[in-house]
Parts: structure tokens; C-alpha cells; sequence
């Protein structure tokens, strides 16, 4: 297959490959422990682990946009706010 449309640099690679292993690490959480964990946080709705994380992969793509078109190219203090925003949605929410 030719994937020469694509720009496979490494921080690329490392992405998708952190999205794959947070989902891998959900599918095992909930085959382990099944039921996503319900509960109703600071949003008044009830959320499971899979919306939380959905949440949080949202939010930091939004960081990260954000980060690109207000400060630079260099996203790695957009990456330790999407983590720090990442713990707060799976605390909070």
C-alpha cells in the first residue's frame, strides 16, 4: 500500500498510536470491569469511561488547534495541558 499522501513523520505516528493504545486499554477495562462505571459529575448528566474519554480526546484536539493557531508549532505544553485536562474531565465529570 502507498501511504505517501501522508506526512508518517514520527509525532504522527506516535498519535495514532497513543489513540490506539487508550482504546485498546478501554476494551480491556471494560471486559475486565464491564459497564463503564456510570456516574453523574460536575455536567449534571451521567457519563461512562467511553464518553469521558471522548470528552477528553475532543478537548485536546481543540487544545491542540487552539495551540497551533494562537502560539506555534510547538504543541508540547499543549500536550501536558490536554493531559492535565484529560485527568480533570476523568475526575470531574
Amino acid at each position: 500500500m502507498d501511504f505517501s499522501w501522508m506526512a508518517w513523520t514520527l509525532p504522527t505516528a506516535l498519535f495514532f498510536l497513543t489513540i490506539l493504545a487508550l482504546l485498546v486499554c478501554m476494551a480491556v477495562w471494560e471486559y475486565v470491569s464491564p459497564g463503564g462505571n456510570p456516574r453523574i459529575g460536575i455536567l449534571r448528566f451521567e457519563t461512562t469511561r467511553g464518553d469521558r474519554l471522548f470528552v477528553s480526546l475532543l478537548g485536546a484536539a481543540f487544545i491542540h488547534l487552539a495551540w497551533l493557531g494562537l502560539i506555534g508549532p510547538n504543541v508540547w505544553w499543549a500536550l501536558a495541558l490536554s493531559i492535565v485536562y484529560a485527568v480533570g474531565v476523568f475526575k470531574l465529570v
